[in-house]
């Protein structure tokens, strides 16, 4: 990640880390400790050396940098906006994600700790081990490549908070809105065949991960994350130990070199930098695995409770979800003309079985044409065309109903402490002018 010149989001939340990020200084006009070393930096933000910059006010944004939209740039990404920087999480806007095939740049990021450098990638190593594992072994990123049939699947990849701010009461974590999804092409092997050319004993319940990145705090005995699904998912033919995407290295954000993949299910499954597969005879109890992260309420609750972390339960397949990618929303359409709408439908570990859009506010729907996925666990493609009655405001709402019945609610589904789940139709606004 490297720093761009919009500091306006960085000085609203922490304007000290902000001048100490343009102008290598803290924001205290009395401290000087930095500040020469800083201006190197500042004179090339802005384009110029600075005169009077002994007179520059702590705290204030360069007015050659006032207009400047975003705060961070994330090599390799395009449009993405950041959520946080440690670690880092950013989300695409929804009609950036218009591609039938989710372009590495609008992939979105969620990291729970710090990277790894990644200076060897082919002698990368994966370990698998565990209670449960026969014949414990080790592969490098080549053997892998050499030794096991190579398969490509587009599997959708979905933050489990995914649409968190939406819901009331707020929840701690990153206030996701729509964009922490993606439906790219997966390069790499089946697990299944690691797991059976390991071994698995009859005790096996569960399939966990670690990774190389690092805790936040720096301790190595720390994990930042390490979760797991039962047997029978790691087993399924599209669960994936990938080395690409799209055709090309994983980006390095997203994994590279070496990943999990398991569609359908909470994003945080499907570990990252992954070093380690554990074959384990228990559910697994590693970092966010326990308490109430990626967990709901077993039973429906009122909105703001608290709950017993024995009264949560462990997310699986995520629930049935639709995005709206073309037209952005804002749009101004002319009345004489059919607007086409199209996106995205999805539904965890089912299908879609239909879609539809409403622009009076769910009093009527019309059904749109979707398309089956190009394989099991990617998402479905759908389009509509609509005409408005008269010139005004719209809301164009969608739907989707998965292959059990079960439709998208039109407002906030049951609310959760941890804000996971959020599957309400999307909504954008046109102007029929």
């Amino acid at each position: 990640m490297s720093k761009r010149t919009g500091l306006h989001a960085l000085y609203r939340r922490d304007p000290v880390q902000a001048d100490m990020a343009l102008f290598g200084r803290r924001s205290d006009p009395l401290s000087r400790r930095g500040f020469i070393s800083g201006l190197s930096a500042m004179g090339a933000a802005v384009g110029a050396a600075i005169f009077y910059h002994q007179h520059v006010p702590a705290g204030l944004v360069p007015a050659a940098l006032a207009d400047s939209p975003e705060p961070f740039e994330i090599v390799g990404k395009s449009g993405l906006i950041v959520l946080n920087d440690r670690p880092l999480n950013a989300e695409t806007p929804p009609h950036l994600l218009d591609d039938r095939v989710t372009p590495a740049e609008h992939l979105f990021v969620r990291n729970n700790g710090i990277p790894p450098v990644v200076s060897d990638p082919q002698n990368w190593t994966l370990k698998i081990t565990g209670e449960s594992v026969i014949k414990p072994k080790s592969y490098t990123l080549s053997e892998l490549k050499r030794r096991f049939e190579q398969i490509s699947l587009q599997l959708v990849l979905e933050c489990g908070g995914n649409g968190r701010s939406e819901f009331y009461p707020p929840a701690a974590g990153n206030q996701w809105t729509l964009g922490a999804v993606g439906c790219p092409e997966w390069n790499g092997i089946r697990l299944r065949d690691v797991l059976e050319d390991c071994g698995v004993a009859d005790d096996a319940v569960y399939v966990a991960f670690n990774g190389g990145d690092t805790h936040l705090s720096g301790d190595p005995a720390k994990r930042p994350i390490s979760r797991g699904v039962p047997m029978a998912k790691a087993m399924e033919n599209e669960s994936m130990i990938a080395w690409g995407m799209n055709g090309h290295d994983l980006h390095p954000m997203n994994g590279h070199p070496l990943r999990l993949v398991m569609g359908g299910w909470p994003g945080s499954v499907s570990g990252k930098w992954l070093t380690e597969i554990m074959i384990r005879d228990r559910i697994h109890d590693g970092a966010k695995m326990t308490g109430t992260s990626y967990r709901v309420p077993c039973e429906p609750v009122a909105p703001g409770s608290q709950v017993a972390d024995e009264d949560m339960c462990i997310i699986h397949s995520m629930p049935v979800k639709s995005l709206i990618t073309h037209p952005r929303t804002g749009k101004r359409h002319p009345l004489s003309q059919a607007l086409q709408l199209r996106g995205h439908a999805w539904a965890g570990d089912r299908s879609v079985s239909k879609m539809e859009v409403s622009i009076d506010f769910g009093q009527t729907w019309q059904e749109a044409v979707l398309e089956s996925p190009v394989n099991r666990l990617a998402w479905q493609h759908w389009s509509v065309d609509l005409r408005f009655p008269g010139k005004g405001y719209y809301e164009v709402w969608a739907r989707a109903t998965d292959d059990h019945g079960v439709s998208q609610p039109m407002v906030l589904p049951g609310w959760n402490p941890k804000g996971y789940l959020n599957n309400a139709t999307h909504r954008i606004a046109v102007y029929a002018v």
